[in-house]
């Protein structure tokens, strides 16, 4: 995993290596957009104005435009009716770079259009056109063909249920047999209620309203969310479920020795549209895959990019350069939010505690960061689910380590502190010591380094009395920041 957004966002520019194959309902997207400025005199109902009308790939066709926008190639398999609109979405992606199509034609199926009637960035209608039939067995089986040739050298496949017909049973298994053959995941956003259908896959990706339907159980709260997500996990056998939850971002729970689960907050600083935001995430988080990111930087690339696409019209795309500028954005953002001052630092830590979080506490004086800070800090955080680090103040410092001392602000030790993955929260405090801080903030786990004893651990014998526990990292050795300064002054 890596240890910020900034680092993140370097890994940006590799998408461009990653090919995907794509598999499902495939669809237009017509946007007719104009101007209301009156009510019609035939009915209660706005007049449109008509400025301007665009089509563009919609369904899992979406997912491919994302596909390509991040940079990354694509194989799509998928049916379309022997009609205009069919003729239409054939000649879109023929004319589309870096994708290779295989486009089954249904005479027997209508092309699926959606038209949305847009006024001032709102929808004010839509409609649909389409006829939501099975694969027959002859077009299921050349489907299932193409597949098994498009698989090898993909990354990741991906199956993007809008239940039209494209995904019969045959279909989603010869995609899972694809993929197991291949050595690849099979990533699934769902649709209906019935999750058995993809036994097999690698990660499935509902929304919060599609895991309570799949479920029935309540998804009202991050432990509800998680524990939905579990049930997924053990009766289907997936390796991980990653649940789009709108505002509150996401949810990535994985099955495993340490059952793992990451709540991802919403990134989106305003929300226009949240047409095809799904396609965006799974897109993105699928193409992290392929190009061997870990699960949880994939889905946090995803998170950004969802950010970026609910804050634009119609079924949008993510480009890197706006990825990119967005994971920096957040990064700032995200570390300007983690220094807090005493009082409000008690307040998220109440808000941690009623999710069931375990919180650390650490402190010191953390002058010119170090490896052996980074080591002891990695440690702090792999003993609990939140981590705090008490911060010794300037003042503090002086009267600690002298005159000369510290050598970076408390302002700007808080900032490097807090641009860590590993750490939380910053507080800074005045004392020596950080015991009126430990007795205010009530840590489940106490951590210092190992050239402590527990006896000369401050706020030790504080945290052991409410049922807490002290914990001694181990120290690299040969890192101080004394021993630095010197060798500067050299």
């Amino acid at each position: 995993m890596t240890d910020s957004r900034a680092d993140l966002a370097s890994s940006v520019e590799r998408l461009a290596e990653g090919r995907v194959l794509c598999i499902g309902d495939l669809m237009l997207d017509r946007f007719v957009s104009g101007a209301v400025e009156r009510i019609s005199p035939e009915a209660p109902i706005p007049v449109l104005r008509v400025e301007a009308e665009d089509v563009m790939l919609g369904g899992a066709g979406n997912v491919v435009r994302n596909l390509l926008s991040l940079g990354g190639s694509c194989r799509f398999v998928s049916v379309v009716g022997e009609d205009a609109d069919g003729d239409r979405l054939t000649a879109m992606l023929e004319g589309e770079g870096r994708v290779m199509p295989h486009l089954l034609r249904d005479p027997a199926r209508r092309s699926t259009v959606k038209t949305r009637f847009v006024a001032d960035g709102q929808q004010l209608l839509r409609t649909d056109s389409e006829a939501a039939l099975p694969l027959s067995d002859e077009l299921a089986a050349r489907a299932a063909e193409r597949i098994a040739g498009f698989a090898e050298g993909a990354g990741a496949v991906v199956l993007s249920d809008y239940g039209k017909g494209t995904l019969t049973p045959a279909v989603v298994g010869a995609a899972l047999a694809a993929g197991e053959q291949a050595g690849v995941r099979v990533i699934v956003d769902p649709k209906g209620t019935d999750f058995g259908r993809y036994r097999g896959a690698a990660i499935v990706t509902p929304n919060r309203r599609e895991l309570a339907e799949a479920t029935r159980m309540p998804v009202g709260s991050d432990a509800e969310v998680v524990a939905a997500a579990r049930h997924l996990i053990e009766s289907f056998g997936f390796e991980a479920v990653l649940v789009t939850r709108s505002q509150e971002g996401m949810t990535l729970v994985s099955g495993g020795a340490h059952e793992a689960s990451q709540h991802l907050p919403a990134v989106a600083r305003e929300v226009f549209d949240v047409s095809g935001a799904g396609d965006t995430v799974i897109a993105t988080f699928a193409l992290g895959l392929a190009v061997g990111m870990p699960l949880r930087d994939a889905a946090e690339l995803a998170n950004a990019a969802a950010g970026i696409v609910v804050g634009k019209v119609g079924t949008a795309t993510v480009r890197p350069a706006e990825l990119i500028h967005a994971l920096h954005t957040s990064e700032m953002e995200a570390t300007d939010r983690k220094v807090a001052p005493a009082a409000a630092a008690a307040e998220i830590l109440a808000g941690w505690r009623r999710r069931n979080a375990r919180i650390g506490f650490t402190n010191g004086c953390f002058d010119l960061l170090h490896p052996g800070h980074v080591s002891l800090l990695r440690q702090a955080r792999a003993a609990c689910d939140r981590l705090v680090v008490g911060l010794n103040s300037d003042a503090s410092v002086r009267r600690l380590k002298g005159d000369g001392r510290p050598v970076q602000s408390e302002t700007a030790r808080a900032m490097v502190l807090a641009s860590l993955a590993a750490v939380d929260l910053v507080v800074v405090f005045a004392e020596d010591t950080p015991l009126r801080l430990i007795e205010l903030l009530r840590p489940d786990v106490l951590i210092k380094g190992a050239d402590y004893t527990i006896e000369t651990v401050v706020g030790a014998d504080v945290v052991q009395g409410y049922g807490g526990r002290v914990v001694l990292a181990d120290l690299v050795p040969g890192h101080s920041t004394t021993e630095t300064i010197a060798r500067m002054g050299r």
